[in-house]
């Protein structure tokens, strides 16, 4: 049984009402709308993000949900994909999980219409239904979405980031929807406001460790999903770079600084970063600080009573860190 699946088992049937009802969500009376969600809907991921809101509302609901953990999980779909989109168009790319992007295939103004359908419908659901717990959650999320982006841009131009603007930067572009999946697991079945605060803070951990764990795929060698050096070639200088940057002598440090600025193109010198960031242990600094972020999170289910969902929950994170791509 693979990895996902098992961590699955115990929502299975869940993820299945979850899938109906998520399709649901995403239908529209423009045959061209749904044409496109079609598409995008049956080359999804591995949907990591609702079974984060579905674990964390089974601990917190001893084992049960209502509808109002399934629109939780709807709505971060719809936002989540529509981030996806649009981030196709943003970064020119044509590739999204091995498949044609959205962009590719329809142009990036039909690319980006149909992520402010997603966006638009992600918060019309909770609206709906009068959730407003559930929309501030999802409306913060994405409000930090979009600095950490512009942040990230900011820093891009003037590769002036230290270790911690790039936590920020990671906090807000990739945690804080980890986080928001959690707090909407927590909140559809609970209403206290500790619980729901703590599952938050146990998503923006993971969050931030899952990102970290990109970073260092970018250092890796193998098929891994992500071409080896593309942060390099981007110009986005991640947590092994950094640590490697702040450590090094200042001849070092300038290359470095020379590389990213004005041969990122170049493959031979990217390469050459590549081997150097590994030898002066940047990929170990920040392996040690995804681990500890990891135990952390952990820590904070402890109190949790056994069960299934809190076993499936712990493997989830396991998975977050050792995932292959």
């Amino acid at each position: 049984m693979k990895i996902v699946e098992q961590i699955q088992k115990p929502i299975a049937q869940e993820m299945a009402l979850f899938e109906e009802k998520f399709r649901d969500a995403m239908s529209s009376k423009v045959a061209l709308l749904n044409r496109i969600s079609h598409y995008v809907v049956n080359r999804k991921g591995k949907q990591m993000r609702p079974m984060f809101v579905f674990l964390t509302a089974k601990i917190l609901g001893n084992g049960k949900v209502d509808e109002r953990t399934y629109r939780g999980a709807s709505v971060i779909e719809l936002i989540h994909t529509a981030t996806l989109v649009h981030d196709d168009v943003v970064d020119d790319s044509n590739r999204r999980r091995g498949f044609f992007s959205v962009n590719a295939l329809w142009k990036n103004k039909i690319a980006v219409l149909v992520g402010d359908y997603l966006l638009s419908k992600g918060l019309l659901l909770c609206i709906d239904h009068n959730d407003f717990d559930l929309l501030k959650i999802i409306s913060v999320a994405v409000r930090a979405m979009s600095e950490g982006e512009l942040l990230q841009i900011e820093k891009a131009r003037t590769l002036d980031i230290t270790e911690e603007v790039y936590f920020e930067i990671i906090r807000q572009k990739t945690a804080t929807l980890i986080a928001a999946c959690c707090s909407l697991g927590a909140a559809s079945v609970d209403s206290n406001s500790e619980e729901v605060e703590r599952m938050r803070h146990f998503g923006e951990l993971i969050g931030l460790a899952f990102q970290i764990k990109d970073d260092l795929f970018d250092y890796t060698d193998g098929p891994i999903g992500k071409p080896v050096g593309i942060d390099i070639k981007e110009r986005k200088m991640t947590l092994p770079f950094i640590y490697v940057l702040n450590t090094c002598q200042k001849s070092d440090r300038d290359w470095m600084i020379n590389s990213i600025k004005n041969h990122n193109r170049d493959k031979s010198r990217v390469k050459e970063v590549i081997e150097f960031v590994q030898k002066q242990g940047g990929m170990e600094y920040a392996s040690q600080k995804m681990y500890a972020l990891k135990y952390q999170a952990l820590t904070l289910l402890k109190d949790y009573p056994s069960s299934d969902y809190k076993a499936a929950l712990e493997q989830l994170v396991t998975f977050v860190i050792e995932r292959k791509k």
